[in-house]
C-alpha cells in the first residue's frame, strides 16, 4: 500500500467536492479546480473525505495511487487557503510592475521583459518594486509562474543580483584577485 496514497483527504467545511467517472471537481473560496484521475487510481467519496484507491499492486499502480491522492489534496488546499510564492529582485536598477494583469521587469537588459499573468493567479508587488508576491489556487500554476520570471535573471553567484525566491540562500564566490 502507498504510505501516501491511503491516507484520506479531508474536505473541510467551505470546500465542495464532486466525483463524476475519472474526473474530480473541487470548489472553495480561492476558486475551482478539476483533475482527471490517473488510470491506474481511482476516488471516491466517503464521510466528508476523499479515498484514493489503485487497481492493482503493479510499480506503476502504486506510483499513480499516491500522485492522483497528492494531486487532491493539493486541490483541496488551494481552494481553501492558497498558495503563495514569493520572490525578491536585487540588483541597481532592478525593479517589477504590474500594470493590466502584466508584470514589466527591468532586469538590467536593454529592453524591458513584460510577462502576462494567468487570470488565476494574483500578483502584488512591494517595496518599490523588488519584492513580488504570487498567489493562487493551483500549486503547479503558482510554481510555473515563479519559476517563469525567475528565469529571467536567475541570481548569479558574484554579486548575487537576480530574481531569486525569499527563501533562497545563493552561495556567494570570490572573484578574481590581483596580485
Amino acid at each position: 500500500m502507498s504510505r501516501i496514497g491511503k491516507i484520506p483527504v479531508d474536505i473541510p467545511d467551505k470546500v465542495q467536492v464532486k466525483i463524476s467517472e475519472r474526473r474530480v471537481h473541487v470548489e472553495g473560496l480561492k476558486g475551482k479546480l478539476s483533475l482527471d484521475v490517473p488510470p491506474l487510481a481511482s476516488a471516491t467519496l466517503v464521510d466528508n473525505q476523499v479515498v484514493v484507491t489503485r487497481a492493482n499492486d503493479q510499480k506503476e499502480s502504486k506510483a499513480q495511487h499516491g500522485l492522483a491522492r497528492s494531486l487532491i489534496q493539493n486541490m483541496v488546499t488551494g481552494v481553501s487557503i492558497g498558495f503563495v510564492k514569493n520572490l525578491e529582485i536585487q540588483g541597481v536598477g532592478f525593479k517589477a510592475a504590474l500594470a493590466n494583469k502584466k508584470i514589466t521587469l527591468n532586469l538590467g537588459y536593454s529592453h524591458e521583459i513584460v510577462y502576462p499573468v494567468p487570470d488565476t493567479i494574483q500578483v502584488t508587488i512591494e517595496e518599490n518594486g523588488t519584492k513580488v508576491k504570487i498567489e493562487g489556487p493551483d500549486k503547479q500554476l503558482v510554481g510555473k509562474v515563479a519559476s517563469e520570471i525567475r528565469s529571467y535573471y536567475p541570481p548569479e553567484p558574484y554579486k548575487g543580483k537576480g530574481v531569486r525566491y525569499s527563501d533562497e540562500k545563493v552561495k556567494r564566490k570570490e572573484g578574481k584577485t590581483v596580485q
